[in-house]
């Protein structure tokens, strides 16, 4: 039997827009590793700071937004004093904070999914209600069954934690992958063995780039959705291979897409 086409999607940025819960988790993250767990709010506000909400285009995994998190506690950090420096020098900051704290990326994505597991333990609804999905995504997503479409969706959240958001939208991919299953242009690749491949579609400009550049996957339409966490300059001189999905497209029959 000939399987149907696949179209891939990235989850946070592309299908929800997960921000109150990023920060709220990573704060709490945070405030576990240094072991503040009194008057909290006077060492990490509640309200997202500036810091944390102009920095997340350029978060590709958990953990960082949790070093972010300590980061905005320095009041001499480079993050606090000048974020657009930060940003322009984004892996080196990141990691020069790294070294500074003593930390690893494993402990701490582990202690931000150790408090995802607690958030859901004690609150699962309100744990969901922090994730909100973008308008009219996952309505569209659902009706990809009508164009003989099936749909997948690849992230660098949790396996389990993405399985509780999708059943929440009432949304049931075919494939999901989680940040423990390794590197998107590895898991296309397995995918591809499989599936024809209709789509993937992202906000990470610069996870595209390595996909269309990934010997295998030049043949994949990648987009890139402008709804999601844009840096200013990422729909600006798209290289060959990446189309700028606007909610208008997405909302479009497939055989009308760029």
């Amino acid at each position: 039997m000939k399987l149907k086409p696949i179209l891939v999607f990235d989850f946070d940025g592309v299908i929800v827009d997960g921000l109150v819960e990023y920060w709220n988790s990573s704060r709490e993250a945070c405030l576990q590793l240094i072991n503040k767990t009194q008057t909290v709010t006077d060492l990490l506000p509640i309200e997202i700071p500036y810091e944390f909400r102009a920095l997340r285009p350029w978060v590709k995994n958990g953990w960082e937004m949790v070093l972010l998190a300590a980061e905005i506690l320095r009041a001499d950090s480079l993050l606090r004093t000048n974020p657009n420096d930060f940003a322009n020098n984004y892996k080196e900051s990141r990691d020069e904070a790294l070294n500074r704290w003593g930390w690893n990326p494993k402990q701490l994505q582990n202690g931000l999914d150790n408090v995802r597991k607690q958030a859901i333990l004690t609150n699962k609804e309100k744990w969901l209600t922090s994730h909100i999905a973008f308008s009219g995504v996952a309505e569209r997503i659902n009706q990809l069954a009508n164009e003989e479409t099936d749909f997948a969706v690849l992230t660098t959240k949790s396996k389990a934690f993405t399985s509780e958001l999708l059943t929440y939208l009432n949304l049931y991919p075919q494939l999901l992958y989680g940040h423990e299953s390794g590197q998107k242009p590895n898991l296309l690749l397995e995918i591809a063995k499989n599936r024809p491949i209709r789509g993937f579609i992202e906000d990470r400009r610069i996870t595209l780039e390595i996909v269309i550049n990934t010997p295998g996957l030049h043949s994949i339409p990648c987009y890139l959705a402008t709804w999601g966490y844009l840096k200013p300059q990422d729909v600006h001189n798209l290289p060959s291979g990446i189309n700028l999905l606007r909610p208008e497209n997405l909302m479009s029959p497939l055989a009308n897409w760029p």
